[in-house]
Protein backbone atom coordinates (compact mmCIF):
# COMPACT_ATOMS: atom_id res chain seq x y z
CA UNK A 1 0.00 0.00 0.00
CA UNK A 2 1.26 3.60 -0.53
CA UNK A 3 0.21 6.84 0.28
CA UNK A 4 -1.17 9.48 -1.54
CA UNK A 5 1.43 11.33 -4.28
CA UNK A 6 0.69 14.63 -2.51
CA UNK A 7 2.12 12.81 0.84
CA UNK A 8 5.32 11.51 0.10
CA UNK A 9 8.27 13.53 0.57
CA UNK A 10 6.87 15.28 3.51
CA UNK A 11 5.59 11.49 5.36
CA UNK A 12 8.99 11.12 4.97
CA UNK A 13 10.65 13.18 6.68
CA UNK A 14 8.18 13.27 9.27
CA UNK A 15 8.38 9.74 9.81
CA UNK A 16 11.98 9.47 10.30
CA UNK A 17 11.58 12.55 12.71
CA UNK A 18 8.88 11.04 14.69
CA UNK A 19 10.83 7.86 14.98
CA UNK A 20 13.90 8.56 16.02
CA UNK A 21 11.87 10.30 19.10
CA UNK A 22 9.33 7.19 19.71
CA UNK A 23 12.42 4.97 20.04
CA UNK A 24 13.60 7.37 22.95
CA UNK A 25 10.63 7.71 24.99
CA UNK A 26 9.14 4.21 24.95
CA UNK A 27 9.82 2.17 27.84
CA UNK A 28 10.50 -1.55 27.98
CA UNK A 29 7.80 -3.18 30.27
CA UNK A 30 5.15 -6.02 30.17
CA UNK A 31 2.16 -6.77 31.81
CA UNK A 32 -0.01 -9.63 32.98
CA UNK A 33 -3.39 -11.22 32.13
CA UNK A 34 -6.19 -10.21 33.91
CA UNK A 35 -9.08 -13.51 35.11
CA UNK A 36 -10.71 -13.18 31.52
CA UNK A 37 -14.55 -13.13 30.95
CA UNK A 38 -16.21 -14.74 28.11
CA UNK A 39 -18.12 -11.96 26.86
CA UNK A 40 -17.16 -7.68 26.22
CA UNK A 41 -19.93 -4.85 25.20
CA UNK A 42 -19.06 -2.01 23.84
CA UNK A 43 -20.51 1.46 22.85
CA UNK A 44 -20.50 2.14 19.43
CA UNK A 45 -19.40 6.26 19.77
CA UNK A 46 -19.32 9.74 18.45
CA UNK A 47 -15.89 11.39 17.55
CA UNK A 48 -16.69 14.84 15.90
CA UNK A 49 -19.80 17.14 15.62
CA UNK A 50 -22.06 17.70 12.24
CA UNK A 51 -21.19 19.60 9.69
CA UNK A 52 -22.98 22.86 10.28
CA UNK A 53 -23.95 23.27 6.27
CA UNK A 54 -27.40 24.14 5.39
CA UNK A 55 -27.11 22.54 2.10
CA UNK A 56 -28.44 18.92 2.43
CA UNK A 57 -27.42 18.37 -1.11
CA UNK A 58 -23.60 19.04 0.10
CA UNK A 59 -23.52 16.35 3.12
CA UNK A 60 -25.38 13.74 0.43
CA UNK A 61 -22.11 14.52 -2.21
CA UNK A 62 -19.73 14.16 0.55
CA UNK A 63 -21.35 10.60 1.77
CA UNK A 64 -21.28 9.62 -1.80
CA UNK A 65 -18.09 10.94 -2.84
CA UNK A 66 -16.91 9.24 0.50
CA UNK A 67 -18.87 5.93 -0.38
CA UNK A 68 -16.89 5.46 -4.03
CA UNK A 69 -13.73 6.41 -2.40
CA UNK A 70 -14.05 3.54 0.58
CA UNK A 71 -15.36 1.31 -2.68
CA UNK A 72 -12.48 2.16 -5.32
CA UNK A 73 -9.78 1.48 -2.08
CA UNK A 74 -11.71 -2.33 -1.44
CA UNK A 75 -11.58 -2.76 -4.86
CA UNK A 76 -8.35 -1.95 -5.51
CA UNK A 77 -6.07 -2.91 -3.03
CA UNK A 78 -2.60 -4.66 -3.41
CA UNK A 79 -1.56 -6.73 -1.41
CA UNK A 80 -19.72 -16.95 25.83
CA UNK A 81 -19.57 -14.10 28.04
CA UNK A 82 -18.92 -11.33 26.34
CA UNK A 83 -17.64 -7.56 26.04
CA UNK A 84 -19.86 -4.73 25.12
CA UNK A 85 -18.89 -1.83 23.78
CA UNK A 86 -21.09 1.56 23.04
CA UNK A 87 -21.22 2.51 19.22
CA UNK A 88 -21.87 5.55 18.00
CA UNK A 89 -23.12 7.25 14.37
CA UNK A 90 -21.30 9.86 12.66
CA UNK A 91 -22.67 12.48 10.00
CA UNK A 92 -19.27 11.32 8.10
CA UNK A 93 -20.81 8.13 7.39
CA UNK A 94 -19.09 5.84 9.95
CA UNK A 95 -19.68 4.92 13.45
CA UNK A 96 -16.79 4.34 16.42
CA UNK A 97 -16.13 2.84 19.29
CA UNK A 98 -13.99 3.59 22.28
CA UNK A 99 -10.73 1.36 22.97
CA UNK A 100 -8.19 1.66 26.11
CA UNK A 101 -4.39 0.69 25.87
CA UNK A 102 -1.24 1.03 28.37
CA UNK A 103 -0.58 0.80 31.58
CA UNK A 104 -2.78 2.84 33.40
CA UNK A 105 -4.93 2.97 30.48
CA UNK A 106 -5.19 5.71 28.10
CA UNK A 107 -8.71 5.82 26.42
CA UNK A 108 -9.12 7.21 22.50
CA UNK A 109 -12.27 6.67 20.34
CA UNK A 110 -11.37 4.90 16.57
CA UNK A 111 -13.68 4.07 13.71
CA UNK A 112 -15.07 0.34 13.52
CA UNK A 113 -13.79 -0.93 10.58
CA UNK A 114 -14.49 -4.80 9.22
CA UNK A 115 -12.74 -3.82 6.15
CA UNK A 116 -9.29 -3.87 7.57
CA UNK A 117 -7.63 -5.11 9.87
CA UNK A 118 -4.71 -2.96 11.53
CA UNK A 119 -5.83 -1.67 15.10
CA UNK A 120 -4.17 1.73 15.05
CA UNK A 121 -4.41 4.86 17.25
CA UNK A 122 -2.56 9.11 16.67
CA UNK A 123 0.10 8.16 18.56
CA UNK A 124 2.92 10.86 20.87
CA UNK A 125 2.45 14.51 21.23
CA UNK A 126 4.25 15.13 17.79
CA UNK A 127 1.67 13.47 15.81
CA UNK A 128 0.80 15.25 12.66
CA UNK A 129 -2.71 15.20 10.75
CA UNK A 130 -2.73 16.87 7.21
CA UNK A 131 -6.06 18.20 5.83
CA UNK A 132 -7.51 17.34 9.28
CA UNK A 133 -9.21 20.58 9.30
CA UNK A 134 -13.07 19.17 9.88
CA UNK A 135 -15.63 21.42 11.66
CA UNK A 136 -14.96 21.78 15.06
CA UNK A 137 -11.86 19.77 15.16
CA UNK A 138 -8.31 21.72 15.77
CA UNK A 139 -5.35 19.16 13.76
CA UNK A 140 -3.17 20.50 16.91
CA UNK A 141 -5.37 19.22 19.33
CA UNK A 142 -6.40 15.21 18.34
CA UNK A 143 -6.21 13.00 21.01
CA UNK A 144 -3.38 10.65 20.85
CA UNK A 145 -1.56 7.85 22.60
CA UNK A 146 1.47 9.11 24.56
CA UNK A 147 3.67 5.98 24.97
CA UNK A 148 5.79 7.45 27.76
CA UNK A 149 3.13 6.99 29.92
CA UNK A 150 2.84 3.13 29.52
CA UNK A 151 4.73 0.84 31.43
CA UNK A 152 4.02 -1.60 29.32
CA UNK A 153 4.29 -0.15 25.61
CA UNK A 154 6.90 -1.93 23.64
CA UNK A 155 8.51 -1.68 20.43
CA UNK A 156 7.55 -4.62 17.98
CA UNK A 157 11.08 -5.93 17.05
CA UNK A 158 11.54 -7.36 13.43
CA UNK A 159 12.29 -10.79 14.67
CA UNK A 160 8.80 -10.96 16.45
CA UNK A 161 6.72 -13.15 14.14
CA UNK A 162 3.74 -10.67 15.11
CA UNK A 163 5.79 -8.51 12.79
CA UNK A 164 4.98 -10.32 9.87
CA UNK A 165 1.01 -9.69 10.86
CA UNK A 166 1.40 -6.32 9.00
CA UNK A 167 4.91 -6.16 7.25
CA UNK A 168 6.68 -8.86 5.06
CA UNK A 169 6.22 -12.12 6.42
CA UNK A 170 9.98 -13.01 5.57
CA UNK A 171 12.16 -12.71 8.52
CA UNK A 172 14.88 -11.88 5.86
CA UNK A 173 13.56 -9.21 3.97
CA UNK A 174 12.21 -7.56 6.74
CA UNK A 175 15.15 -7.97 8.96
CA UNK A 176 17.96 -7.05 6.88
CA UNK A 177 21.42 -7.83 8.22
CA UNK A 178 19.74 -9.74 11.55
CA UNK A 179 20.76 -13.15 12.39
CA UNK A 180 17.63 -15.06 12.18
CA UNK A 181 19.08 -17.34 14.92
CA UNK A 182 20.33 -14.67 17.22
CA UNK A 183 18.29 -13.11 19.71
CA UNK A 184 20.57 -10.19 19.78
CA UNK A 185 19.19 -7.89 16.84
CA UNK A 186 17.50 -4.89 17.99
CA UNK A 187 16.07 -3.83 14.76
CA UNK A 188 12.27 -2.73 15.23
CA UNK A 189 9.56 -3.75 12.84
CA UNK A 190 9.50 -1.75 9.59
CA UNK A 191 7.11 1.11 9.51
CA UNK A 192 3.82 0.50 8.14
CA UNK A 193 1.89 2.91 5.89
CA UNK A 194 -1.73 2.16 4.94
CA UNK A 195 -4.17 3.90 2.70
CA UNK A 196 -7.68 3.98 3.28
CA UNK A 197 -10.52 5.68 0.77
CA UNK A 198 -9.79 9.61 1.39
CA UNK A 199 -7.22 9.37 4.05
CA UNK A 200 -3.90 7.57 4.78
CA UNK A 201 -1.27 6.84 7.73
CA UNK A 202 2.17 6.18 8.74
CA UNK A 203 3.67 4.75 11.71
CA UNK A 204 5.22 2.45 14.03
CA UNK A 205 4.33 -1.21 15.20
CA UNK A 206 4.00 -1.26 19.20
CA UNK A 207 2.88 -4.08 21.31
CA UNK A 208 0.44 -2.79 24.05
CA UNK A 209 -2.15 -4.04 26.65
CA UNK A 210 -5.86 -3.24 25.56
CA UNK A 211 -7.60 -2.86 28.41
CA UNK A 212 -11.54 -3.82 29.15
CA UNK A 213 -13.40 -3.64 32.41
CA UNK A 214 -13.66 -7.44 32.22
CA UNK A 215 -9.81 -8.67 30.99
CA UNK A 216 -6.86 -7.68 29.63
CA UNK A 217 -4.98 -8.90 26.33
CA UNK A 218 -1.21 -8.10 26.93
CA UNK A 219 1.16 -7.91 24.25
CA UNK A 220 -1.65 -6.38 21.72
CA UNK A 221 -0.12 -5.61 18.25
CA UNK A 222 -1.09 -1.95 17.62
CA UNK A 223 -0.17 1.05 15.21
CA UNK A 224 1.62 3.85 16.66
CA UNK A 225 0.84 6.23 14.13
CA UNK A 226 2.90 9.38 13.76
CA UNK A 227 1.38 11.26 10.38
CA UNK A 228 -1.82 10.64 8.71
CA UNK A 229 -3.97 12.54 5.96
CA UNK A 230 -7.19 13.22 6.42
CA UNK A 231 -7.49 10.27 9.16
CA UNK A 232 -7.80 12.67 12.88
CA UNK A 233 -9.06 9.27 14.41
CA UNK A 234 -7.67 5.69 14.66
CA UNK A 235 -9.84 3.13 13.34
CA UNK A 236 -10.64 -0.54 14.93
CA UNK A 237 -9.82 -3.13 12.64
CA UNK A 238 -12.41 -5.91 12.99
CA UNK A 239 -11.20 -7.56 9.30
CA UNK A 240 -10.33 -11.01 8.92
CA UNK A 241 -6.43 -10.20 8.87
CA UNK A 242 -4.05 -11.59 11.96
CA UNK A 243 -3.27 -8.27 12.83
CA UNK A 244 -7.43 -7.43 13.00
CA UNK A 245 -8.63 -7.08 16.65
CA UNK A 246 -11.07 -10.53 16.40
CA UNK A 247 -7.90 -12.40 15.48
CA UNK A 248 -5.14 -11.27 18.31
CA UNK A 249 -8.11 -11.57 20.83
CA UNK A 250 -9.22 -15.38 19.32
CA UNK A 251 -13.20 -13.91 19.56
CA UNK A 252 -15.77 -16.63 18.64
CA UNK A 253 -18.03 -13.77 17.38
CA UNK A 254 -18.48 -10.52 17.35
CA UNK A 255 -22.12 -8.65 16.56
CA UNK A 256 -23.43 -5.35 17.04
CA UNK A 257 -26.26 -3.34 15.56
CA UNK A 258 -26.31 0.36 13.98
CA UNK A 259 -27.97 3.21 15.33
CA UNK A 260 -30.20 5.08 13.02
CA UNK A 261 -27.85 7.59 11.23
CA UNK A 262 -30.75 10.08 12.08
CA UNK A 263 -28.69 10.24 15.77
CA UNK A 264 -25.37 11.09 13.54
CA UNK A 265 -23.40 13.18 16.40
CA UNK A 266 -25.53 13.01 19.47
CA UNK A 267 -25.42 10.98 22.79
CA UNK A 268 -26.90 8.08 21.41
CA UNK A 269 -25.53 5.07 21.37
CA UNK A 270 -26.13 1.28 20.42
CA UNK A 271 -23.36 -1.52 21.42
CA UNK A 272 -21.08 -3.86 19.81
CA UNK A 273 -20.25 -7.11 21.44
CA UNK A 274 -16.98 -9.58 21.72
CA UNK A 275 -17.60 -12.75 22.48
CA UNK A 276 -13.97 -14.23 23.94
CA UNK A 277 -16.03 -17.78 25.85
CA UNK A 278 -16.38 -21.09 25.15
CA UNK A 279 -17.18 -23.01 21.83
CA UNK A 280 -20.25 -22.55 20.65
CA UNK A 281 -20.37 -25.23 18.14
CA UNK A 282 -23.73 -24.89 16.16
CA UNK A 283 -25.35 -22.29 19.40
CA UNK A 284 -27.31 -20.58 16.95
CA UNK A 285 -28.59 -16.65 17.79
CA UNK A 286 -32.27 -16.46 18.31
CA UNK A 287 -34.09 -14.57 15.43
CA UNK A 288 -31.32 -14.51 13.22
CA UNK A 289 -30.83 -15.35 9.67
CA UNK A 290 -27.76 -16.80 8.64
CA UNK A 291 -25.87 -17.46 5.16
CA UNK A 292 -21.99 -18.82 5.02
CA UNK A 293 -19.07 -16.40 4.67
CA UNK A 294 -17.03 -17.39 1.62
CA UNK A 295 -13.70 -17.85 0.49
CA UNK A 296 -11.86 -15.84 -2.22
CA UNK A 297 -10.30 -18.02 -4.01
CA UNK A 298 -7.50 -15.61 -5.31
CA UNK A 299 -5.02 -16.60 -1.47
CA UNK A 300 -2.10 -14.25 -2.97
CA UNK A 301 -4.15 -11.02 -2.44
CA UNK A 302 -3.82 -10.25 0.85
CA UNK A 303 -6.51 -7.55 0.44
CA UNK A 304 -8.92 -10.23 -0.46
CA UNK A 305 -8.63 -12.81 2.42
CA UNK A 306 -9.70 -9.61 5.26
CA UNK A 307 -12.49 -8.93 3.51
CA UNK A 308 -15.89 -11.16 5.08
CA UNK A 309 -17.46 -12.25 1.84
CA UNK A 310 -21.13 -13.59 1.53
CA UNK A 311 -22.74 -15.08 -1.53
CA UNK A 312 -25.59 -12.98 -2.69
CA UNK A 313 -28.21 -14.74 -4.66
CA UNK A 314 -30.66 -12.50 -5.45
CA UNK A 315 -31.44 -9.00 -6.28
CA UNK A 316 -35.16 -8.43 -5.53
CA UNK A 317 -37.07 -4.89 -6.34
CA UNK A 318 -41.07 -4.64 -5.56
CA UNK A 319 -41.98 -8.44 -6.72
CA UNK A 320 -39.28 -8.37 -9.71
CA UNK A 321 -36.05 -10.85 -9.25
CA UNK A 322 -33.45 -8.19 -11.03
CA UNK A 323 -31.01 -10.38 -13.45
CA UNK A 324 -27.70 -9.80 -12.62
CA UNK A 325 -24.58 -11.78 -14.41
CA UNK A 326 -23.46 -14.35 -12.67
CA UNK A 327 -19.79 -12.97 -12.55
CA UNK A 328 -20.69 -10.32 -10.79
CA UNK A 329 -22.31 -12.44 -8.28
CA UNK A 330 -19.63 -14.78 -7.20
CA UNK A 331 -15.76 -14.22 -7.16
CA UNK A 332 -14.12 -15.89 -10.24
CA UNK A 333 -10.71 -17.57 -10.48
CA UNK A 334 -8.38 -14.14 -10.75
CA UNK A 335 -10.32 -13.50 -7.30
CA UNK A 336 -13.14 -10.35 -9.11
CA UNK A 337 -16.41 -10.12 -8.38
CA UNK A 338 -18.41 -11.18 -5.08
CA UNK A 339 -20.24 -9.54 -2.72
CA UNK A 340 -18.25 -8.13 0.71
CA UNK A 341 -19.63 -6.78 4.19
CA UNK A 342 -17.98 -3.69 4.94
CA UNK A 343 -18.35 -1.73 8.42
CA UNK A 344 -16.72 1.39 6.54
CA UNK A 345 -18.50 1.89 3.86
CA UNK A 346 -21.60 4.16 4.24
CA UNK A 347 -23.68 3.79 0.34
CA UNK A 348 -23.28 0.57 -1.28
CA UNK A 349 -21.41 -0.15 -4.31
CA UNK A 350 -22.49 -2.12 -7.03
CA UNK A 351 -20.54 -2.37 -10.05
CA UNK A 352 -21.97 -0.48 -12.74
CA UNK A 353 -23.50 -3.30 -14.64
CA UNK A 354 -25.57 -4.81 -11.45
CA UNK A 355 -26.30 -0.72 -10.70
CA UNK A 356 -27.64 -0.27 -13.46
CA UNK A 357 -29.97 -3.17 -13.74
CA UNK A 358 -31.08 -2.09 -10.13
CA UNK A 359 -31.91 1.23 -10.64
CA UNK A 360 -33.90 0.61 -13.77
CA UNK A 361 -35.87 -1.55 -11.84
CA UNK A 362 -36.65 1.14 -9.28
CA UNK A 363 -37.17 3.72 -11.48
CA UNK A 364 -39.52 1.34 -14.38
CA UNK A 365 -41.88 0.65 -10.95
CA UNK A 366 -41.68 4.53 -10.27
CA UNK A 367 -42.79 5.92 -13.13
CA UNK A 368 -45.51 7.98 -11.98
CA UNK A 369 -42.48 9.84 -10.04
CA UNK A 370 -40.53 12.65 -12.16
CA UNK A 371 -37.13 11.94 -11.89
CA UNK A 372 -35.38 15.18 -10.41
CA UNK A 373 -32.20 14.76 -12.44
CA UNK A 374 -31.06 18.36 -11.52
CA UNK A 375 -30.54 16.89 -7.73
CA UNK A 376 -29.19 14.12 -9.19
CA UNK A 377 -25.91 15.40 -11.01
CA UNK A 378 -25.69 18.13 -7.13
CA UNK A 379 -25.90 14.66 -5.19
CA UNK A 380 -23.95 12.31 -7.07
CA UNK A 381 -26.70 9.70 -6.24
CA UNK A 382 -29.41 8.50 -8.49
CA UNK A 383 -32.12 7.56 -9.17
CA UNK A 384 -33.83 10.91 -7.61
CA UNK A 385 -37.62 11.12 -7.81
CA UNK A 386 -39.30 14.51 -6.79
CA UNK A 387 -42.65 13.65 -4.25
CA UNK A 388 -44.11 17.43 -4.74
CA UNK A 389 -47.62 17.09 -5.81
CA UNK A 390 -47.77 13.15 -5.39
CA UNK A 391 -51.01 12.57 -2.79
CA UNK A 392 -49.91 9.01 -1.75
CA UNK A 393 -46.94 7.34 -1.95
CA UNK A 394 -45.75 3.94 -2.68
CA UNK A 395 -42.32 2.72 -2.62
CA UNK A 396 -40.89 -1.00 -4.57
CA UNK A 397 -39.10 -2.75 -1.62
CA UNK A 398 -35.61 -3.71 -1.86
CA UNK A 399 -34.55 -7.55 -0.74
CA UNK A 400 -31.13 -9.09 -0.74
CA UNK A 401 -31.31 -12.63 -0.64
CA UNK A 402 -27.99 -14.64 0.20
CA UNK A 403 -26.61 -18.46 -0.33
CA UNK A 404 -29.08 -20.45 2.17
CA UNK A 405 -32.37 -18.72 2.05
CA UNK A 406 -31.25 -15.82 4.26
CA UNK A 407 -33.61 -13.14 2.85
CA UNK A 408 -32.34 -9.33 4.40
CA UNK A 409 -35.59 -7.17 3.47
CA UNK A 410 -34.61 -3.52 4.00
CA UNK A 411 -36.79 -0.93 5.39
CA UNK A 412 -37.34 1.93 2.39
CA UNK A 413 -35.15 4.17 4.87
CA UNK A 414 -32.29 2.37 4.38
CA UNK A 415 -32.35 2.11 0.74
CA UNK A 416 -33.94 5.91 0.14
CA UNK A 417 -33.08 9.12 1.42
CA UNK A 418 -36.08 12.10 1.87
CA UNK A 419 -33.83 15.39 1.47
CA UNK A 420 -34.85 18.14 3.99
CA UNK A 421 -37.94 19.87 3.07
CA UNK A 422 -37.32 19.02 -0.66
CA UNK A 423 -39.61 16.74 -1.08
CA UNK A 424 -37.22 14.69 -2.94
CA UNK A 425 -36.13 11.22 -2.63
CA UNK A 426 -32.63 8.71 -3.64
CA UNK A 427 -31.58 5.87 -4.00
CA UNK A 428 -28.61 5.40 -1.61
CA UNK A 429 -26.61 3.33 -3.83
CA UNK A 430 -23.32 4.11 -5.44
CA UNK A 431 -21.77 3.12 -8.41
CA UNK A 432 -18.73 3.79 -10.82
CA UNK A 433 -18.31 4.96 -14.26
CA UNK A 434 -16.55 1.72 -15.68
CA UNK A 435 -17.72 0.67 -18.95
CA UNK A 436 -20.70 -1.04 -18.26
CA UNK A 437 -19.74 -4.61 -20.18
CA UNK A 438 -16.96 -4.91 -17.78
CA UNK A 439 -16.06 -6.86 -14.92
CA UNK A 440 -13.54 -4.09 -12.77
CA UNK A 441 -10.98 -5.49 -10.19
CA UNK A 442 -12.00 -6.19 -6.43
CA UNK A 443 -15.75 -7.01 -5.10
CA UNK A 444 -18.47 -6.04 -7.77
CA UNK A 445 -21.01 -5.46 -4.58
CA UNK A 446 -19.70 -3.62 -0.73
CA UNK A 447 -22.43 -3.99 1.21
CA UNK A 448 -22.62 -0.49 2.96
CA UNK A 449 -23.50 0.72 6.89
CA UNK A 450 -26.34 2.78 5.53
CA UNK A 451 -28.33 -0.13 4.42
CA UNK A 452 -27.89 -2.17 7.38
CA UNK A 453 -29.15 0.55 10.06
CA UNK A 454 -31.46 -1.06 12.68
CA UNK A 455 -29.96 -4.65 11.71
CA UNK A 456 -28.38 -6.55 14.63
CA UNK A 457 -25.63 -8.28 12.97
CA UNK A 458 -23.15 -10.97 13.85
CA UNK A 459 -20.42 -12.38 12.39
CA UNK A 460 -19.97 -15.75 13.77
CA UNK A 461 -16.35 -16.75 13.21
CA UNK A 462 -16.36 -19.63 14.94
CA UNK A 463 -19.10 -21.35 12.50
CA UNK A 464 -18.09 -19.27 9.29
CA UNK A 465 -21.39 -17.27 9.01
CA UNK A 466 -23.41 -14.31 8.93
CA UNK A 467 -26.12 -13.61 10.84
CA UNK A 468 -28.99 -10.54 10.93
CA UNK A 469 -32.29 -9.76 11.82
CA UNK A 470 -34.31 -6.18 12.05
CA UNK A 471 -33.95 -4.90 15.29
CA UNK A 472 -34.68 -1.41 16.61
CA UNK A 473 -31.00 -0.40 17.70
CA UNK A 474 -32.10 2.95 20.10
Amino acid sequence: MRLEKSMASSSSIILILCGFTLFSILLLASSSPDKNPTTITLPLTPLFTKNPSSDPWQLLSHLTSASLARAHHLKHRKNTSSVNIPLFAHSYGGYSVSLSFGTPPQTLSFVMDTGSSLVWFPCTSRYVCASCSFPNIDPAKIPTFIPKLSSSAKILGCLNPKCGFVTDSDVRTRCPGCDQNSANCTKACPTYAIQYGLGSTVGLLLLESLVFAERTEPDFVVGCSILSYRQPSGIAGFGRGPSSLPKQMGLKKFSYCLLSHRFDDSPESSKMTLYVGPDSKDDKTGGLRYTPFRKNPVSSNFAFEEYYYVTLRHIIVGDKRVKIPFRFMVPGSDGNGGTIVDSGSTYTFMEKPVFEAVAAEFDRQMANYTRAADLEARSGLKPCFNLSGVDSLAFPSLVFQFKGGAKMELPVANYFSLVGDLSVLCLTIVSNEAVASTLSSGPSIILGNYQSQNFYTEYDLENERFGFRRQRCK
